[in-house]
């Protein structure tokens, strides 16, 4: 009688098993579809890794293994980092190589150092460059890079030359000009500029915008599709297009994701992952962005894999797309292959095989419902997914196998239980074939290696908002980067600077170094400005040295800036401008048209001015060099915002002996 019992429960339970959801049965074999070419992530587009390189140790190391280090974190293939223009990229800018057609110096910002930690840990990750700006010698005059393709073409081998003989980084791939239009002439110029540099290994990838029009003229054009190596598009939302694939050229998501990185951002992320190669053959999906190291409140905040955002306090967080990035990054490389499956699950979701050739295989399942799976863009079309049983047959070279190990993540939207990249341990492969009963907003990796980790730091410092007393006088004659720390370039370029003519206490200063309007990406502002400090701040002293170069030129202080990144232009606070002519104003706007005061100062050029704003409440007022110089101004919008220091124009002017108080 007992056993009966038993079998009637091992009855209802496989009846309870086969209602509770569909099943599909999925063959893998030898035969082999297109080679993977990793999966990785954005630093730029712009300044999107800036308060990263202000982390103290051990967090910043902390931070870059969770990215980079193999069979830990992310362990991710490929990093792609902007070639500086100095110009708005979205976050901010970044510097250029070369400000001047006769300067070159390839120690500026902090690019440079994030391929060289990324090195140090995965020496066989993959390097991209692409520009998203160009300094404006490139345009003699006019906002253009292709109208001398010969110099912009020098330009950008000087970068990759550079790389190369001051940092001993090879750079694998360069692309064109972000999101902008393409250029034949100009493609064709580089890839033989390259050539003659003996750089035949530097692979070109086009047009990192959309699929058209750059695919279908090269359909037309035999020498540019001999130039061009890889098609890279941006946000294709898991599609491609036919001359795309007639090209017979690799197809990459070159930009992808760019997501806020909660569970929402985490199902996105592990969506596109595989159904990029599923419906679109793209073998290579790259996030925007790689880590969000930059002030939350700018545009885009929190569009990394993870966080870093606070490196005055050493807080970060590993978000879940990291997790997610692991199921992938962890159990395949560059150079292995997918396997010739349909890729689609009967019960909604997807799922991609791989193998390394050498017997290993690696299987990635998803089944992201459509409402916890939206990436920021393109906008997502209606589907579902149910409850599943899927049965995998390992046939072929795969045959032998005994045994896979699993990993799974599930991700909640009622709670914060998600569980992320957990090992299951071993599960047997029974005469062939490996059943997993899949839920819903779960990934799955099941794989023939042993190798995947997580074992994760010790929690980081708690949170903690900028300090309300912050302090630079810029005195450092070293400094490891060119960027001071936590100001964040909005327009134009801030560097240390050696004011060796000053011999007095400004030796060491903070400089303004672009003078020409570069070719933008975006409308950059008139005006250069720098912000810092907590989006939050109301009330506050800000004090600042400043020397005015030009006798054209004019500096700013300011406070409760309210817009950054892309928005720049727009931005509105409280605005201290001084003028050379002895003139000053107290503007509503960064543009300086909105007057809420002005009057005689007596600044001149080429003088140290000490200028001071007082934000009290809806009270304004300020002083120069110690002296009250206007008060009582009203303001009441905006209520918060950053602090701020600028200039006029795109012209030369130092600051020193900064320093806020706020509350």
């Amino acid at each position: 009688m007992l056993v009966l019992w038993r079998g009637l429960a091992l009855w209802l339970s496989a009846w309870s098993a086969a209602a509770w959801s569909p099943s599909g049965r999925y063959w893998l074999d030898d035969a082999v579809g297109l080679e993977f070419d990793g999966i990785g992530a954005v630093s730029g587009g712009g300044a999107t890794s800036r308060l990263l390189v202000n982390y103290e140790e051990p967090y910043r190391s902390q931070i870059l293994d969770y990215l980079f280090k193999p069979n830990f974190g992310a362990s991710l293939h490929i990093l792609k980092v902007e070639i500086g223009g100095d110009a708005q990229s979205t976050d901010g800018t970044e510097p250029s190589h070369m400000h001047y057609e006769n300067d070159e110096n390839y120690f500026r910002g902090y690019e440079w150092w994030l391929m060289k930690e990324a090195k140090k840990r995965n020496p066989n990750i993959k390097l991209i460059g692409l520009p998203w700006a160009f300094p404006g010698w490139i345009g003699r005059g006019e906002n253009w890079p292709y109208d001398h393709p010969d110099v912009t073409a020098y330009y950008i081998v000087s970068w990759i030359i550079g790389a190369k003989r001051f940092h001993n980084l090879d750079i694998d791939y360069i692309g064109i000009w972000n999101e902008r239009t393409f250029n034949r002439k100009y493609i064709k110029l580089l890839r033989y500029t390259l050539d003659k540099q003996d750089l035949q290994r530097v692979r070109i990838i086009a047009s990192d915008s959309c699929w058209e029009p750059i695919s279908f003229v090269m359909l037309l054009d035999c020498e540019l599709r001999e130039a061009v190596d890889v098609i890279g598009a941006h946000y294709p939302g898991t599609t491609t297009v036919p001359s795309a694939l007639l090209t017979k050229k690799k197809l990459w998501a070159s930009e992808d994701y760019s997501t806020f990185n909660n569970e929402v951002g985490a199902g996105c992320w592990a969506r596109i992952l595989n159904q990029n190669y599923v419906n679109g053959h793209m073998t290579s999906t790259i996030a925007w962005n790689l880590v969000a190291s930059y002030y939350e409140d700018l545009p885009f905040g929190r569009c990394g894999l993870m966080t870093a955002q606070e490196p005055w306090s050493g807080h970060y967080s590993v978000d879940p797309p990291i997790w997610i990035t692991a199921h992938t990054t962890q159990f395949t490389q560059p150079g292995w292959h997918y396997l010739k499956v349909d890729g689609r699950l009967d019960g909604g979701g997807s799922y991609v095989a791989l193998t390394d050739g050498q017997g290993n295989l690696t299987i990635i399942i998803e089944t992201m419902t459509y409402h916890h799976s939206a990436c920021i863009r393109p906008p997502l079309l209606p589907y579902s997914v149910s409850p599943q049983n899927a049965t995998f047959y390992l046939n072929g070279s795969f045959s032998h196998v005994k045994a896979l190990q699993m990993w799974y993540s599930k991700l909640e939207f009622t709670s914060a239980n998600s569980t992320l990249f957990h090992s299951l341990g071993s599960k047997k492969v029974c005469e062939g074939a490996l059943t997993v009963n899949l839920g819903l907003d779960e990934v799955y990796t099941l794989t023939t290696l042993t190798t995947g980790r997580k074992s994760p730091f010790p929690d980081p410092p708690p949170s903690h908002p900028f300090p309300t007393a912050y302090k630079d006088d810029f005195n450092i004659r070293n400094p490891p980067f060119s960027e001071a720390p936590y100001f964040a370039d909005q327009t134009g370029i801030f560097e240390y600077f050696v004011n060796t003519s000053d011999p007095g206490e400004h030796v060491f200063t903070l400089r303004q170094v672009v003078n020409q309007r570069p070719v933008t990406w975006v409308a950059d502002a008139e005006n250069t400005i720098s912000i810092i400090g907590n989006y939050k701040w109301v009330n506050l002293t800000l004090s600042c040295d400043i020397y005015i170069e030009s006798k054209q030129g004019g500096a700013f202080i300011a406070g409760r800036v309210d817009k950054g990144g892309i928005y720049i232009g727009d931005a509105k606070g409280v605005f201290f401008w001084v003028f050379p002519d002895g003139t000053y104003r107290v503007t509503r706007d960064l543009h300086g048209k909105e007057i809420l005061m002005k009057g005689m100062s007596g600044v001149r050029a080429e003088t140290w001015h000490r200028l001071t704003l007082t934000l009290m409440g809806s009270n304004a007022s300020g002083m120069l060099n110690g002296y009250p110089l206007w008060e009582n101004v009203t303001v009441t919008k905006p209520e918060n915002g950053w602090a701020a220091i600028g200039t006029k124009s795109f012209e030369f002017t130092q600051f020193d002996n900064f320093h806020i108080q706020a509350s």
